[in-house]
């Protein structure tokens, strides 16, 4: 039986009603259902609101006011359901989702730097910290500057293929000004290729042209031979080349900086002794032997690098004096450096990619 808008006791027991399911409801899905089963379009007070159109004018005012009242009533309980579900509900979210922070956590490890990038880092800060330059050059270079500038000659066991990767192509050698080779630059010298280059002598050729002299510059990077990958050898690696040229500089300008590298790289008991060998590019030449205290089987001397002053002819190919100018260069590769300062046995640990080869030395988390 539908209730009438004028009866105040009925109204009064579908607000209890109602009152009393919002407050009984456990969760969203049962307020859902009380709501619209007291406040829907079939609710009690919903027919009994839309039966006010048929009552008398003078009877409107008491319905409007008793059924006003009890929709009121009937929302103000339900929005104290809502507030009390919701407050439960984050509670209970509060209690499912909390974090012990006192439990021991298993951290996401981080990766680490290449040794070898690091190193060359180092390298590069001690020649800033002395004033030289850190210089650089292309990787594919021209043959001039891989070897003519350097006075190796054209018959020279470097330039031939086991030992030079070489480029299809073919490239003029750079203008140096000769109006004759202008004019016949076949009769001039050959034109030689591109080449993988075999060392970095060659960004010591393109300052010298560049930027003339004096110039002190240190040249780090990755050069290429066609070597097999084994234990001491690999096909790519890294060199770094000392260059200074300048008047009046002599071997004991060479000795005293080898010296203060090598106690830079290997601690304070280093030093360094030449014996006499042969560079195309430096005359005199020396093989550098570096005292390694951590040598195997005890401290003694082992082989580090190369070194000696400019040959004239590679500062007459710059187009510097050598008459007025002196200089010394120097070289040695990166891997064998890291190799000596650590200890490695193989130097395919190096490319391997395994992360657990650069974990050891303590360089995770450094740079970006």
């Amino acid at each position: 039986m539908d209730l009438s808008p004028l009866d105040a006791a009925g109204i009064a027991e579908a607000v209890k009603a109602a009152q009393s399911a919002f407050q009984n409801a456990g969760d969203f899905n049962e307020l859902k259902a009380a709501k619209l089963a007291h406040s829907g379009d079939n609710a009690p007070i919903t027919k009994a609101n839309m039966q006010i159109r048929y009552l008398e004018k003078a009877e409107k005012p008491q319905a409007g006011k008793l059924l006003g009242q009890a929709r009121k009533a009937i929302q103000s309980a339900l929005n104290e359901a809502t507030a009390r579900l919701e407050a439960e509900q984050e509670e209970r979210i509060l209690e499912e989702e909390k974090v012990d922070v006192t439990l021991p956590t298993r951290g996401t490890p981080c990766g680490a730097r290449h040794p070898l990038p690091v190193l060359m880092e180092d390298i590069s800060d001690f020649f800033i910290s002395l004033g030289w330059d850190i210089a650089e050059g292309p990787e594919v270079e021209h043959e001039w500057f891989n070897f003519d500038a350097l006075n190796f000659g054209a018959d020279h066991p470097a330039r031939q293929m086991q030992d030079t990767f070489y480029i299809d192509g073919v490239e003029t050698l750079p203008d140096r000004g000769d109006s004759a080779a202008k004019e016949e630059p076949a009769k001039c010298a050959p034109q030689p290729g591109l080449v993988l280059r075999t060392h970095t002598s060659p960004v010591q050729a393109h300052v010298l042209i560049e930027r003339g002299a004096p110039v002190y510059i240190a040249c780090p990077g990755k050069v290429f031979r066609t070597d097999a990958l084994d234990s001491t050898h690999t096909p790519v690696f890294h060199q770094v080349e000392g260059l200074a040229v300048d008047k009046g500089l002599t071997m004991a300008h060479l000795k005293g900086t080898l010296d203060h590298f090598a106690r830079a790289m290997f601690g304070p008991e280093a030093k360094t002794r030449l014996r006499p060998s042969f560079f195309p590019f430096t005359e005199p030449s020396a093989e550098m032997d570096l005292w390694f205290p951590q040598k195997k089987g005890g401290a003694g001397w082992i082989e580090w690098g190369g070194c000696g002053m400019v040959n004239p002819e590679v500062l007459r190919n710059a187009g510097i004096d050598p008459e007025e100018y002196t200089g010394f260069a120097f070289g040695m590769g990166i891997e064998r450096t890291l190799m000596l300062r650590h200890g490695i046995a193989d130097m395919r640990d190096m490319v391997e990619g395994d992360i657990r080869f650069s974990t050891q030395f303590g360089t995770t988390g450094r740079g970006n």
